[in-house]
């Protein structure tokens, strides 16, 4: 198959980009990094802690506002604590020199978001978190903000990624619908298709005799280190929440839930997917930090048979009901500049294919 002229660039292209010097880091690769159509991000040794967040605008340099902005220096080469409700620059061991029709984009990852861990990539002379303009040549920097439990990083943590795009990517309306008539993209009867995207719907009605809905985060609790998989029982860090048979759920102010969606999503192997910010006109709260939905995600061609979108919900200023069946978020698609070598979940280690409602990796299942 011929390479498109635009698209979001897979794995083979990204390691391209390190052998033609155009993507650099301090150290070698890790072995599973380039995932099917993104870069995992690591962090560097040192994090700053900032009085506040900032974007450097047009004229300045990342390190200006640090100078001026920092309170202290925290050295993470043997692991250190960061805590909820502050906020932390840490230069990352990856930097860029792309080349003029080459742009790129970060998300938190899937495992970052389910913790609650607040991230955005900065780059010098930023006027936008998470976007990085094509021909940008210059350090990254990832800022972090633990918000719900402390956690503990230390340097090579990937708490972020970046997928790189040529051109526009993304799909129509008329061909989102085109490819979900050919290979169902999300499991709905009647598709709500508008503003770009195809709408996911909140499931509220619950699984398994109990119930069991989502989780809510508790307060006060111990660290969680984020580079150490199945360490947490799971009743010390989150409450359980059971339908009981009400299909609705009422958001508190500044809580923090995982929640599940009512469809199944399907990423086709030539086509990647994110979930785009929630509209706020049409409701108190925030869904989903984490976006990016790799090609294979929940694909049959990748060993899924669908798998459900774990959603990241955070009400804002006042309580907010959620109903069961309400949209919550939508799914854009964009087409893939070339195949990737390797599907999400097909011998990736990918953590969560087929999954219903899961929490991350951190916490044991049993």
């Amino acid at each position: 198959m011929m390479a498109r002229a635009t698209g979001i660039l897979a794995d083979r292209a990204i390691r391209a980009l390190f052998d033609g010097g155009r993507l650099r880091s301090e150290a070698p690769l890790d072995a599973d990094q380039i995932q099917p159509a993104s870069l995992d991000l690591r962090l560097g040794s040192a994090a700053f802690r900032v009085r506040a967040s900032f974007l450097p605008g047009p004229s300045h340099l990342v390190s200006d506002k640090l100078d001026r902005l920092r309170l202290h220096v925290i050295d993470l080469s043997e692991g250190a604590v960061l805590e909820t409700g502050c906020v932390y620059i840490v230069p990352l061991m990856e930097s860029l020199e792309l080349p003029e029709d080459l742009a790129a984009s970060a998300n938190p990852k899937s495992s970052t978001g389910r913790l609650d861990i607040f991230t955005r990539v900065i780059t010098d002379r930023a006027q936008e978190f998470d976007k990085i303009p094509a021909g940008y040549k210059g350090p990254l920097y990832l800022e972090i903000s633990p918000r719900t439990f402390p956690i503990v990083v230390r340097r090579g943590s990937r708490l972020s990624q970046i997928r790189f795009r040529k051109g526009n990517a993304l799909l129509g309306e008329a061909d989102l619908l085109d490819l979900h008539r050919t290979d169902v993209l999300v499991a709905s009867e009647t598709p709500n298709v508008s503003g770009g995207g195809i709408a996911l719907s909140i499931d509220l009605k619950g699984t398994g005799a109990d119930g069991l809905i989502g989780y809510r985060g508790k307060h006060h609790t111990s660290v969680v280190d984020v580079d150490r998989k199945n360490q947490h029982d799971i009743f010390d860090f989150w409450e359980p929440l059971f339908s009981r048979g009400r299909n609705d759920l009422i958001l508190d102010p500044d809580e923090f839930y995982i929640l599940v969606s009512r469809e199944a999503v399907h990423v086709p192997p030539l086509y990647a997917a994110e979930m785009t910010p929630f509209d706020p006109l049409v409701g108190e709260f925030r869904v989903h930090y984490a976006g990016f939905f790799d090609p294979g995600f929940g694909h049959a061609s990748a060993g899924g048979s669908g798998s459900r979108a774990v959603l990241e919900v955070r009400s804002h200023e006042v309580p907010f009901i959620l109903e069961h069946g309400q949209i919550v978020g939508r799914l854009v698609y964009e087409h893939m500049l070339e195949p990737p070598e390797g599907l999400y979940g097909a011998g990736l280690g990918s953590n969560y294919q087929a999954q219903g409602l899961k929490l991350s990796k951190h916490f044991r299942s049993s």
